[in-house]
């Protein structure tokens, strides 16, 4: 074990996504799914779970010096009540990012939030009522479906492939509800570096669906956690960039650090004065200072910098996975190469359940999270996540060497005693 992995506990015992995969699993109750996960945060275990980023990448001693600063000038700010939607010198650094993608916004559009989990919440409240329908990439983030589910949204799914979203896939999707007499209230699209897919939609798709979108009077939300974290080139340009009707989601939990919790949406004023009021009524005020943290940071550190670091420091992460998953994975494996983020897509030979296989792959000291997770109906089994944001790269070829023996005994097991009935 190195010195680093000692140092940080493993991710697997505090992340959200296990815990939203935890709560939407069919099949097994969400104690089980706890239960494993548990298991996997062991040591011995290589988690290619969770989706965690490397903090100690960051200049953490400059960070800790920044933040006592911080209260021993301004904590009377700093530790107050502040306002619904967010620091005005905070919405001003939001924007100075956002233009990176092509985003020009004021700062008067920001709304900021707990993450951007929050802001999709406060969305999702803010258009859905129970029984409406939402259109989402199949497969698509787990905490947003989460979310959906909990406003009893009835999620459709628009499928996808290595380019992204297909956008005539998607007209099929509204064609279908208007013959059925339904309307979808919004698309949710995380359209680069995808998670869980980690793929993303090209220049021309992009079009494609404001297109459409605009033709069938359908707001599209843009989860864009990853769009700096691109590992060549510059940044994705943002659907928000070419259409100010889209509503942007954006964190600085992949970028800074996710203990912050602050993220942020930028919207069309009618939708923005209703997400200050959900917000308020949410949790009256988020905290000043960690916007006021985030602020300095962005005023005061390298930040572009450090988006560098991560970048490089990913990208030799995601080279590690997907040499070895070139060299070790038996035949009838597939995966997604993704550009940039955290995940890699990876589909099983057929008939191999990736949920089923679970309990094996721990047993055999790895985890992953099954494809079912990412389906509003569970569907998915032929799937699964692999992570590699957080193991060094030795780990991650230990993990994918491991993953590779397990898949391979499930295929020699069908061999021998044929499918499970």
């Amino acid at each position: 074990m190195s010195s680093e992995q000692r140092r940080s506990p493993n991710p697997s015992r505090v992340d959200p996504y296990l815990e939203h995969y935890a709560a939407r699993t069919r099949g097994m109750v969400a104690s089980e799914i706890r239960a494993l996960f548990a298991v996997a945060a062991r040591p011995e275990v290589v988690s290619l779970a969770g989706g965690m980023p490397y903090i100690s990448a960051l200049p953490l001693d400059a960070v800790g010096e920044m933040a006592g600063q911080l209260v021993a000038d301004r904590g009377a700010v700093a530790l107050q009540y502040g306002s619904g939607q967010g620091d005005p010198g905070l919405r001003e650094g939001i924007c100075d990012v956002m233009s990176l993608e092509g985003v020009r916004a004021h700062p008067d559009e920001v709304v900021v939030t707990v993450g951007s989990q929050q802001a999709l919440d406060l969305i999702t409240r803010i258009f859905v009522d129970p029984g409406d329908v939402v259109l989402a990439e199949g497969p698509s983030y787990v905490g947003a479906l989460g979310t959906f589910a909990s406003y009893e949204a009835d999620v459709v799914h628009v499928p996808m492939d290595d380019h992204g979203l297909i956008p005539e896939a998607l007209a099929s999707a509204l064609a279908q509800l208007a013959a059925a007499g339904r309307r979808a209230k919004f698309l949710y699209t995380c359209p680069s570096f995808h998670n869980p897919a980690g793929v993303t939609l090209d220049g021309p798709r992009r079009q494609a669906v404001l297109d459409i979108c605009q033709r069938a009077g359908l707001p599209v939300i843009e989860d864009n956690p990853y769009g700096l974290l691109g590992f060549a080139g510059e940044p994705p340009r943002a659907l928000r960039a070419d259409d100010p009707r889209v509503i942007y989601l954006g964190t600085f939990s992949k970028t800074i650090a996710p203990g912050l919790r602050v993220g942020w949406a930028v919207a069309p004023a009618g939708v923005r004065d209703k997400l200050v009021l959900a917000a308020e009524s949410a949790v009256l005020c988020h905290s000043s200072f960690a916007q006021l943290l985030v602020r300095e940071y962005l005023a005061t550190q390298p930040w572009r910098e450090q988006v560098k670091v991560f970048r490089e420091l990913y990208r030799e992460r995601r080279d590690a996975m997907l040499g070895a998953l070139r060299a070790s994975m038996p035949a009838g494996c597939r995966w997604t190469e993704p550009g940039g983020g955290f995940y890699v897509w990876l589909g099983l030979p057929a008939g191999v359940d990736a949920k089923a296989m679970l309990p094996r792959a721990i047993a055999a000291r790895v985890a992953y999270v099954p494809g079912t997770g990412f389906y509003a109906d569970g569907t998915g089994a032929d799937h699964l996540r692999l992570s590699y944001c957080f193991p060094e790269p030795d780990r991650i070829r230990e993990g994918v060497r491991r993953l590779s023996s397990v898949i391979s005994a499930e295929l020699e097991l069908r061999s021998t005693f044929g499918p499970a009935q």
